[in-house]
């Protein structure tokens, strides 16, 4: 019997892939989305609501009676300059809790967050599990970082009221319709016109977006509420990851490697003009969240309790980008 699934973020990323999954396989999805014109891409089998999930009340009524939630919606971006701290604070942990409540009020029998391995923050070259816990007197590597640690907290709160919530956790994802500055260094290399690597000590856990997909079904379906699942594949640097990208494009990768202490120097600069050619506005966050910092973590649970499998790095690239 199809399950009636309510998804928020469908239009984006991570979230069009997962809601391309639940429709193929039988499953009534409605998408909450900010613009449903925005959204068509979805197609016609997914039933387009428009929310910008700010009221507690018209969630609780969209949530009533499904039979899950997969809530996937959030703002992404390292390095924004500090006016945008409020609109990503909302995005990421106001939406979080106003859509976890409702869901709970509904008496949704499951619910699956999306977090990300970046909860676990720099790992200083370990490859660790989801019962790692980050030492926060480090201090946060991001604003976003920030952002996404206090809303896993407030999804693990509500698993210890006894909500039935369980946690999945994307690694770096790419694949089709990405638009993130990781996955544009790997397009970008597999074409022969990435001119320069920067942060190329820069650790991921390479994920592509359908195994994530495939990945965030599970755990919605067959996950053990309240437990988290870190859904990473490849473990891999950035420089390392942009030359298998180059290879297999066909062309040689970049032989400039901007020097992490040359952007350091030229940060503060950068900062104060908002943002150099080719620079983001905050240079300084964006070296902190990558330079030398590695978001590494094992996918074992994920594979021994849901079957999660994630492709090579080198098969995503020839997928998603071809073979020269």
């Amino acid at each position: 019997m199809a399950a009636h699934i309510v998804v928020t973020g469908g239009a984006g990323f991570i979230g069009r892939a997962v809601v391309e999954r639940l429709v193929a396989r039988g499953d009534r999805v409605t998408a909450l989305v900010r613009d449903p014109a925005k959204a068509a891409h979805l197609g016609d089998q997914v039933e387009l609501v428009h929310s910008d999930l700010t009221d507690a009340t018209t969630l609780e009524g969209a949530f009533r009676g499904a039979d899950a939630v997969v809530h996937g919606a959030g703002f992404y971006a390292v390095g924004i300059p500090v006016a945008e701290h409020p609109a990503m604070w909302d995005a990421n942990v106001g939406t979080t809790e106003r859509v976890l409540d409702a869901a709970i009020a509904a008496g949704v029998p499951r619910i699956a967050y999306i977090s990300t391995i970046n909860v676990f923050g720099n790992t200083h070259g370990r490859i660790v599990d989801e019962t790692y816990r980050r030492n926060l007197d480090e201090g946060f590597l991001s604003y976003y970082d920030e952002t996404k640690h206090r809303a896993h907290e407030a999804a693990e709160t509500r698993i210890g009221a006894g909500a039935p919530i369980v946690i999945a956790m994307p690694g770096q994802v790419y694949g089709p319709h990405d638009h993130s500055l990781a996955s544009e260094q790997l397009a970008l290399a597999h074409a022969g016109k990435l001119r320069y690597i920067a942060v190329p000590d820069l650790g991921c856990a390479w994920v592509h977006v359908h195994d994530l997909a495939d990945g965030i079904v599970a755990a919605l379906d067959r996950g053990r509420l309240g437990e988290s699942y870190s859904l990473g594949g490849d473990i891999r640097r950035m420089d390392r990851s942009i030359a298998m990208a180059a290879r297999i494009g066909g062309h040689r990768p970049p032989l400039l490697k901007v020097p992490n202490v040359l952007l350091r120097i030229a940060a503060p600069l950068n900062d104060r003009v908002g943002g150099l050619p080719l620079m983001p506005e905050n240079l300084k966050e964006t070296i902190s969240a990558g330079a030398g910092v590695t978001y590494w973590a094992n996918h074992d649970k994920a594979s021994r309790e849901l079957g999660f499998v994630a492709r090579s790095l080198e098969q995503g690239i020839v997928d998603t980008w071809g073979r020269a």
